[in-house]
């Protein structure tokens, strides 16, 4: 990947053991139950997400992403040993974007596999087969083959030189196939414990794609969609499929599968039009919006693959407001917020978060910004 041209200027310390472990259903709260932060240029509301209708207004349009997150992480084996695979999206014939990174717990990538390495995903033993007393393939088939082939996007993409995190990887085999029934969500080690594939959806999934959720529509309940609707607040998909979010800090996004429909293109130009506010919910959204806008914020139908960058060079031309989760130090989603809010407002409510004990990451806390 290539380095940010630009850091955020939103400091805080490391969140730590913020982190939520656990989906807040494994804690005692709703989906919807999680704290909100609400900040604006009338001040700052601490509430829960389940009030998020009280601070929207009938004609706001909040876009979401219909995005369904995939089982993509596996675990492997190199003639180096054991390893973890998160596969981030398909590039077509045969060939793959994956990031290695070590076993058993994910904790850290590989940063200096060769190139053209073998990875090695079997197929685990069947239970039912060992039972019915079947052996050979039937019991254990040989899995897929990953051959590493050069650095993705492209060589030399490290911002700082020590390695490569991600690759350009050739299957041997149906490895879709194989990690829809072999593989598990892609997990990090802040989480207490391994959650099913169930629990990285939102209520709008929709189109499987993802690596990793869409996390900032996760709080969404079907009765609030409810309530937003009946207060005259629109709602418009997009799909954005991300990729795997172990960027290090400085660290650009990745290339992301993207496709704004024309319904919705059109949704957000009479939005505009009526003075409405755009409120994208999520980095995920921000970004397919802002790579179907031209420059005077007219969004066209779009679909491919975009790798913008939002920030100083390039600001926000269509969305007026976010729904977010809590990112990490010096991240490009933070770079994104600041876009979006302004460093000030977003300084103010890194800062209200921390000091109130918000929970950071996918099952953490939420903020809405509206500048």
């Amino acid at each position: 990947m290539t380095a940010l041209a630009h850091a955020p200027t939103t400091t805080f310390a490391d969140p730590g053991d913020r982190t939520a472990a656990a989906p807040p259903e494994h804690r005692g709260l709703a989906r919807d139950g999680v704290r909100l932060l609400v900040g604006s240029a009338a001040g700052l509301h601490h509430t829960t997400f389940d009030q998020l209708t009280a601070h929207l207004r009938p004609g706001d349009l909040v876009v979401v992403n219909n995005s369904a997150t995939v089982a993509a992480e596996a675990d492997g084996h190199t003639a180096a040993g054991p390893v973890v695979v998160h596969v981030a999206a398909p590039l077509g014939a045969g060939e793959w974007v994956v990031e290695l990174r070590t076993a058993p717990a994910a904790a850290a990538p590989v940063l200096h596999a060769p190139t053209g390495t073998v990875v090695t995903l079997p197929a685990p033993a069947d239970p039912a087969a060992r039972a019915a007393g079947r052996r050979g393939t039937g019991a254990r088939g040989a899995g897929v083959r990953l051959r590493l082939r050069e650095p993705y996007p492209r060589a030399g993409s490290s911002p700082t030189g020590a390695g490569t995190r991600l690759w350009r990887a050739h299957a041997d085999g149906p490895l879709a196939a194989h990690l829809a029934r072999y593989g598990r969500p892609v997990a990090y080690g802040y989480l207490s414990a391994r959650w099913p594939l169930a629990a990285y959806q939102t209520v709008f999934a929709e189109t499987p794609g993802s690596a990793e959720m869409p996390s900032a529509g996760r709080p969404f309940s079907a009765p609030l969609v409810a309530r937003l609707v009946a207060a005259g607040v629109v709602l418009a998909p997009v799909t954005l499929h991300t990729g795997v979010s172990s960027q290090d800090a400085g660290e650009a996004p990745q290339p992301e599968r993207f496709t704004v429909p024309p319904a919705t293109a059109r949704l957000v130009n009479a939005t505009r039009a009526a003075g409405g506010r755009v409120v994208a919910v999520g980095t995920t959204v921000t970004r397919a919006l802002e790579s179907a806008a031209d420059a005077d914020g007219t969004v066209r139908a779009a679909a491919g693959w975009t790798e913008l960058v939002i920030g100083p060079d390039r600001p926000v031309r269509v969305v007026t407001g976010l729904v977010s989760g809590l990112h990490n130090p010096e991240a490009s989603h933070l770079l994104l917020v600041e876009a979006v809010a302004g460093p000030t407002l977003t300084q103010r409510v890194y800062d209200a978060a921390f000091a109130a004990g918000y929970l950071w990451h996918e099952f953490g806390d939420s903020c809405l910004l509206l500048p």
